[in-house]
């Protein structure tokens, strides 16, 4: 063979090799973090992709126009702004770049599924805009004219049922929890999901590739790495380790040490197989994703609820209610045992039901002095702000009922209610990781329980009360003596000193750091 000859080989050789590589990187089905994936179980996730394919439509030919929009929500507090598509172009129509920040720009990819992945995408939003960053919001599930959204939606509305049926002490043992706990901990599971994934990477056609994102759902995550972005970091909910919140070739961040551990080594994701783990520069501990505006003022808010305590103010208790009435018993238990030590000037409520007015309506028929007690803050947001901000300072009586059609008003409610509230009544749910006292009631799915566990760790919040009479005890004990809320505020100030509240900014630095080494 002549020396021309042997280097077209060499050449050709090399051509082949780096396609395959290419062919690799985007099946990420057949093996994940080396693990391979069985011929029968990568068949079952190729027919599920063609399943929703049939249902929801294959728009992977499509472009979408992209724009950008200030959020009129939370734009002016965090600098956040929309990323919205339009229409998918005619032929012949001319794509026009949005206008991007290619320097100081982070996209926060996420979807809405139920409050907690919105709420640490506000906490991401937040950091990157204190850090001197531009937080663009791309939420997957706010474009119905895609395949993505459809898909996702209809996911959505299984969760919620789910949710709701969980209720029932039999479906809940049988089928929700173990769900929950070791369905989506399958191995298996993500190559479904990332079969998945693959018709959401249209999203991502005319998204500029070089600008980080930080996905606070597995599915932007896995959605944007197949539609090509380079910069990819997976913040993982939760404390307890699931295949499902793997996204293979993206950073992930994690927000406790158990969780670390979990993912390192894969452990129980195929059962007892001992299964290669995650490399370390793939797999980063950062702490608690907590908003800025909150992590800046722990010790001040801290010190304001010792302060009111000892002076016998009443005591503020935030409830945040979800949409999908799982546990309406138990906060119209709390709060019809609460209303005589509001009357007396003991205790003082926050109610927000979110976007849900169905489930206000439901307490008031439930406690029919509720609706003559309680002032309703609803709809104007920037009245319900100003309650919020004010209360930090001015003292506060009687219950307060908040209500938003918007889900970012929704949500961001208890953002600012949080800071001025002394107890916290919640699922351990992405609010456990926040620094305020916590009273835990019972969890929505098996994988909450390791949040509650890991805040009574730390010491910023209670075991998990799983039924009324443990709850309102425990209530009681906050209620009717100091100890335990200063212990809890005393607990939240050391750990801040420790930086275990700074994974939001942890994440926003890794983020922009991929991009900077590379």
């Amino acid at each position: 063979m002549g020396l021309g000859t042997e280097k077209k080989s060499q050449k050709l050789r090399k051509s082949v090799g780096r396609r395959k590589r290419e062919k690799d990187m985007t099946e990420r089905s057949r093996e994940i973090f080396g693990n391979a994936i069985s011929r029968r179980d990568y068949q079952r996730a190729v027919h599920s992709k063609e399943k929703y394919a049939r249902k929801f439509g294959d728009d992977s030919r499509e472009l979408y126009p992209v724009e950008i929009e200030d959020n009129p929500v939370i734009g002016d507090r965090l600098g956040v702004k929309d990323i919205r598509l339009g229409q998918a172009l005619r032929s012949g129509e001319q794509i026009r770049p949005a206008d991007f920040d290619h320097r100081k720009g982070l996209i926060v990819g996420n979807i809405r599924m139920g409050f907690g992945h919105y709420r640490i995408s506000m906490a991401m939003a937040s950091a990157a805009h204190a850090l001197g960053y531009t937080p663009y919001w791309m939420d997957l599930n706010s474009y119905p004219q895609t395949t993505a959204t459809k898909l996702i939606s209809a996911q959505n509305d299984l969760y919620s049922l789910g949710s709701r049926l969980s209720r029932f002490r039999l479906f809940n043992k049988l089928v929700w929890e173990s769900m929950n706990y070791e369905g989506f901990r399958a191995l298996t599971y993500n190559a479904s999901d990332q079969k998945k994934a693959e018709l959401m990477a249209p999203l991502f056609r005319e998204i500029p590739k070089d600008i980080p994102l930080l996905a606070t759902h597995v599915w932007p995550a896995q959605a944007a790495l197949h539609g090509g972005m380079r910069y990819v970091v997976n913040a993982i909910p939760d404390n307890w380790p699931m295949a499902l919140h793997l996204a293979e070739g993206s950073l992930h961040t994690v927000q406790c040490n158990y969780a670390y551990q979990g993912y390192r080594t894969l452990y129980g994701f195929a059962k007892k197989k001992v299964l290669r783990s995650i490399p370390p520069d793939q797999l980063i501990y950062t702490g608690h994703y907590v908003d800025h505006e909150i992590v800046a003022n722990v010790q001040t808010d801290c010190q304001a609820r010792i302060e009111r305590k000892k002076r016998g103010e009443p005591m503020r208790f935030l409830l945040t209610i979800g949409g999908a009435g799982a546990q309406r018993d138990l906060f119209s238990a709390i709060i019809r045992h609460l209303l005589p030590a509001v009357r007396n000037k003991r205790a003082a409520l926050y109610v927000n039901v979110g976007d849900y007015r169905n489930v206000w309506e439901e307490l008031l028929a439930d406690i029919p002095e509720l609706g003559r007690c309680a002032t309703e803050r609803f709809l104007n947001f920037e009245e319900a702000a100003a309650f919020a901000d004010g209360a930090l300072t001015d003292s506060v009586e009687g219950v307060h009922a908040f209500y938003h059609r918007n889900i970012f008003e929704a949500v961001y409610i208890t953002n600012l209610l949080m800071r001025s509230c002394d107890l916290l009544v919640t699922k351990p749910s992405e609010l456990a990781f926040y620094p305020v006292p916590k009273l835990f009631i019972r969890r929505v799915g098996k994988h909450e329980m390791w949040g509650a566990i890991h805040s009574a760790e730390m010491g910023d919040g209670s075991l998990e009360c799983r039924d009324i009479p443990h709850i309102l005890q425990m209530t009681d004990l906050f209620l009717g003596e100091n100890r335990e809320l200063i212990r809890m505020c005393e607990n939240i100030q050391r750990n801040k000193d420790s930086g275990l509240y700074n994974g939001a900014y942890r994440a926003v630095e890794l983020a922009m750091h991929l991009r900077e080494k590379s």
